[in-house]
């Protein structure tokens, strides 16, 4: 039998032994943020999401108009005349109805409205409200449709069979029937959209965040917790959420355009938000309503909303994909 001796081996000492470098543990966010780079259509839409809300924060502070303003000029003969209906032009003369109303020395990249309003101003004040609108289905998946998920998965038996059908007498309510009802009682406007979001946006989430529960809440580190007096909220919130967070992230990514999309809708069909404030879904309402004189009108709207619903659905998509990668992605 042979016996090993010591020049058979070389002692590798220019590197540190104790680290293994070809397997050392990565954490798990900075997994998530290799993948996501990766992806470049993610990465595209992250960049369009941010010029979004880069342009609806300033082009409405230095844009030399405000959103309700209508714009007018004084004639030589002493009349007012309001810019209304001006294609999109960067400073060329402009005429009106009145041939001696020039508005060479004003600029207007969208053109104006029927009422004489700059449009640039209005697309990105309606784009505010998009994201508003945006920010508040965040919070309300976050903190109503996951936690009434994970209690209603945790918990089970009665106070699941409660819980699960209470969402099946609301989700079987249509949602146009659940707004009308709210636009008897409240008025038009932002409050009316945030009510609508409050009673159906969070239905999904919590549907995923109990699978979620319902597949976590027997694990031993539960189990653990559970036998080491834990309460129940702190095993919840403190052992599962945690847990879970990736199909969370996932699935607010995905219901962001569903909102937007939702604002959009009730602005068009008139239950949305008031004259003379704006949103994207009420500008192309408005827009839609001289679509074969004026065409120009509807454009920007509409291409700033699907800007906004291209780019959250493909962070979505890149969110999903690092969240969970597969094995020929590792």
């Amino acid at each position: 039998m042979y016996t090993p001796k010591d020049d058979d081996f070389d002692f590798l000492t220019d590197r540190d032994l104790s680290v293994d470098e070809n397997f050392a543990a990565q954490g798990y966010w900075k997994g998530v943020a290799v993948h996501f780079v990766r992806n470049r259509l993610a990465v595209a839409g992250a960049l369009i999401v941010c010029l979004v809300i880069v342009f609806a924060v300033l082009a409405p502070i230095v844009s030399p108009y405000s959103y309700d303003e209508i714009v007018s000029i004084q004639t030589t003969d002493g009349r007012q005349v309001i810019a209304k209906n001006l294609e999109p032009q960067l400073g060329a003369p402009a005429q009106v109805d009145d041939a001696s109303a020039n508005f060479a020395d004003k600029t207007f990249v969208f053109g104006t409205d029927e009422l004489g309003r700059d449009l640039w101003t209005r697309t990105w004040q309606g784009a505010r409200v998009s994201l508003i609108i945006a920010f508040v289905a965040i919070f309300i998946d976050m903190v109503i449709g996951t936690s009434y998920g994970l209690v209603s998965g945790y918990f089970g038996g009665r106070v699941d069979n409660v819980m699960q059908r209470f969402i099946e007498i609301e989700s079987s309510v249509p949602t146009l029937v659940i707004i009308s009802i709210l636009a008897i009682f409240m008025e038009k406007g932002i409050g009316l959209v945030i009510a609508s979001l409050l009673l159906t946006e969070w239905i999904g989430m919590s549907k995923i965040a109990r699978a979620e529960c319902l597949k976590l809440k027997e694990r031993e580190y539960v189990l653990a917790s559970r036998t080491l007096g834990a309460g129940s909220f702190h095993i919840i919130f403190k052992q599962i959420l945690p847990n879970t967070i990736g199909p969370i992230i996932t699935q607010v990514m995905f219901s962001i355009p569903v909102a937007i999309f939702t604002e959009a809708f009730l602005s068009f069909v008139g239950v949305g938000i008031v004259l003379p404030q704006c949103s994207l879904g009420s500008l192309i309402e408005a827009g839609f309503n001289n679509i074969t004189v004026l065409p120009y009108q509807i454009l920007p709207p509409i291409t700033v909303l699907a800007l906004l619903m291209l780019g959250f659905n493909l962070v979505g998509d890149g969110f999903r994909e690092a969240l969970a990668p597969k094995l020929e992605d590792m």
